[in-house]
């Protein structure tokens, strides 16, 4: 969030390009961190469960070899493809050169997004969320200072705008790989990170690349269901674009809080199902994703009633304004639903059955994707009317999550 509000200082046209390319970055983060870095906790997790240290550590340096080629893959695609999808997506003129200078910079260096990401996994993976926590906050705060210094050249380093805020990312995931490294070789007591080819093996990289990328759909319609909207938004003008990128990424800045009761219940729920421990695993499961739900529900039934207290951190714009405010009021309160389904897909990694909620967040995409086709396509050219389409695709999503697991599908397929 912060480097939106240092970004928003240099103008609405730099605003309107990182809600651009915004959805990217947060791609690599829900791929990295909850596809495959949930499918790694979950899989560490049930073979500590079952006292298999030894399998635990395998798949831990399998794990990381996978999370170094896709994150290289991640490299090679947006650097290669970027001016073609984010033309694709609406990015015109002034606007894309702004989400390719951020893109480009961004992706340079995303491997280390993955590798930060997949060693977080593996620590929460032995219970220890607090070393995860803070090794990951030290490297938000390297983030801050590195883009506020960057963006606007302070002291003897160039100013570079836009740039500068995706190189502050990528530095703060560098500092959190090198903590995470440091405590997996020497301190972890559950888990020792040892660099040996005997223990990289294919069948415990396919096993991981299985799940991740099944875990995977979920993020991936996720941000197609953000990048579908931001198409549409497009058509309205870049007031309205840069608009609902304030509300978008208050939506983006749910998925953390989710994702910190999330992982915590992928861990726990694994390591029952390696003690077949199942009745325990459910409970757990559930009472995550209900205070995920209260809390992510409360934040958007607040800013649904007071959205400017979120808005005018970004922008004193009227257009802008008004397009953020009725995204919050209509959508915001729906943030419940997203909280418990996000959470409850979370879980499922644990249990490594995930099919059921992915489906449900297929569901959310063809919801918004058709639905938005359809007002296009008979001028219904209303904004309430796309941002009704998100609060529909939240309810599907909720519903299907919540009921699979309900009627038993992680013990049932």
């Amino acid at each position: 969030m912060i480097e939106a509000w240092f970004v928003s200082y240099i103008g609405t046209v730099a605003l309107a390009g990182l809600a651009l390319a915004f959805p990217m970055f947060m791609l690599m983060i829900m791929l990295s961190a909850g596809a495959f870095g949930g499918a790694i906790t979950g899989s560490i997790a049930q073979r500590l469960g079952a006292h298999n240290r030894s399998e635990a550590e395998s798949l831990a340096l399998s794990g990381l070899v996978l999370s170094l080629i896709l994150g290289t893959v991640s490299t090679v695609v947006f650097l290669g493809a970027g001016p073609v999808i984010y033309s694709f997506l609406g990015g015109r003129s002034t606007v894309l050169e702004q989400t390719l200078a951020y893109s480009d910079s961004l992706f340079w260096g995303c491997t280390s997004i993955w590798l930060a990401n997949t060693l977080a996994g593996i620590t929460r993976a032995t219970g220890n969320m607090w070393t995860a926590s803070k090794n990951l906050v030290a490297g938000s705060i390297i983030q801050i200072f590195v883009s506020a210094i960057l963006i606007f050249g302070i002291g003897p380093f160039p100013e570079m705008g836009i740039s500068g805020a995706a190189i502050g990312v990528i530095s703060g995931y560098v500092f959190s790989s090198v903590l995470f490294i440091r405590y997996l070789l020497a301190y972890c007591p559950e888990l020792k990170l040892e660099f040996s080819r005997a223990k990289i093996k294919l069948v415990s990289m396919l096993n991981i690349f299985k799940v991740g990328m099944l875990s995977s759909l979920n993020p991936i319609c996720s941000v197609a269901s953000v990048i579908a909207m931001t198409s549409f938004m497009t058509q309205f003008g870049v007031e309205t674009l840069a608009g609902f990128g304030i509300g978008a990424r208050l939506e983006f800045l749910m998925i953390p809080m989710i994702f910190g009761f999330g992982t915590a219940s992928t861990a726990m729920i694994g390591v029952n199902f390696g003690a077949n421990q199942i009745k325990r695993a459910y409970k757990i499961g559930w009472t995550a994703s209900l205070f995920a739900a209260l809390l992510v529900g409360s934040i958007g039934a607040l800013f649904a009633i007071f959205p400017e207290i979120w808005i005018e951190l970004f922008t004193k714009e009227a257009g802008v304004q008004l397009a953020a405010t009725t995204y919050l009021r209509i959508v915001g309160p729906f943030y419940f639903l997203f909280g418990l389904a996000l959470c409850l897909y979370f879980a499922s990694q644990g249990a490594g059955r995930v099919l059921w909620p992915v489906l449900g967040v297929v569901f959310r995409f063809v919801i918004i994707l058709c639905g938005g086709l359809l007002l296009v396509r008979y001028n219904f050219m209303e904004l309430d009317y796309f941002y009704y389409l998100i609060a529909a695709g939240f309810i599907a999503q909720a519903i299907t999550s919540a009921s699979s697991v309900y009627f038993g599908a992680w013990t049932k397929g």
